[in-house]
């Protein structure tokens, strides 16, 4: 009898196979978790030269409903980050964090106030339906018994200052939760309608023993400047970024006195 594996140590061929492989594995790991967001873009929003290393080479993704194809990686530079679109400028020398220059620093993309280019779409269900979309485009939605409802109800800015008051919610059909609540202006030049997260808001009862949302993160009179929507009952995914990113930028730069020290 003929044995095939006579003069080799089969257990050691073995291991250095499954070494070999766990390298390779190791680096397709790592090429495939940079396949969104890679290359890097340095300040002046110019993209890195590719690493065969680190970088995947392009693939296509074909979106659902008909919203066409998606390249990764690409060379596409996000328009914020773009050459000459920063409005602002470095604290210090190159490298150091940017500060906003403009006269409304919760609109620049800066900081808190970052927000990324995603789709200018809506969010869609497994049948493309938008997920968000306020209570009056979806009858089937209905606030739980024993929970307030919002609508009605007035909403203050950081400053006490009313606002205005909640006009719908913006439910999640399918994580069936709340996600923004719309209001009326009563501040600016023109009442208009603007969206607020329910993660900024909280329910308090003051004085007057009517319920109120307080937002924390910026004064009355800026919900007039709070992102809109093209469409009244539509929200895109770049929509929502830029709504949160206006909220959040406001908990630095809402009043000059949240950008000094505490001590």
């Amino acid at each position: 009898m003929v044995e095939l594996t006579a003069g080799y140590d089969v257990a050691l061929i073995t291991f250095y196979v499954f070494v070999v492989f766990f390298i390779g594995l190791v680096v397709y790991l790592q090429r495939e978790s940079r396949r969104e967001g890679f290359p890097l873009e340095n300040d002046a929003g110019e993209k890195n030269a590719p690493s065969f290393t680190f970088t995947p080479g392009p693939k296509t993704f074909h979106m659902p409903h008909g919203r066409g194809t998606v390249e990764a990686p690409n060379q596409k530079v996000d328009s914020v980050a773009a050459a000459g679109n920063i409005k602002g400028e470095h604290m210090g020398f190159e490298g150091t964090p940017w500060r906003p220059t403009s006269e409304n620093p919760m609109l620049d993309g800066i900081g808190p106030g970052a927000w990324t280019e995603r789709a200018d779409v809506p969010d869609p269900l497994h049948d493309g339906r938008p997920k968000i979309v306020p209570m009056r485009a979806d009858e089937t939605v209905t606030i739980a018994e024993g929970d307030v409802d919002p609508r009605g109800l007035r909403v203050v800015g950081c400053d006490s200052i009313v606002a205005g008051r909640v006009k719908d919610v913006w439910v999640d059909r399918m994580e069936h939760m709340a996600r923004f609540l719309e209001i009326e202006t009563e501040v600016g030049e023109a009442p208009r309608s603007v969206l607020v997260p329910m993660n900024f808001c909280v329910v308090k009862t003051p004085r007057d023993r009517e319920k109120v949302f307080y937002v924390h993160a910026i004064t009355g009179e800026q919900f007039a400047m709070v992102p809109g929507t093209r469409k009244d009952d539509e929200i895109t995914l770049l929509e929502e970024e830029k709504i949160m990113a206006y909220y959040g930028a406001g908990l630095l730069y809402a009043t000059p006195a949240r950008q000094e020290a505490y001590l």
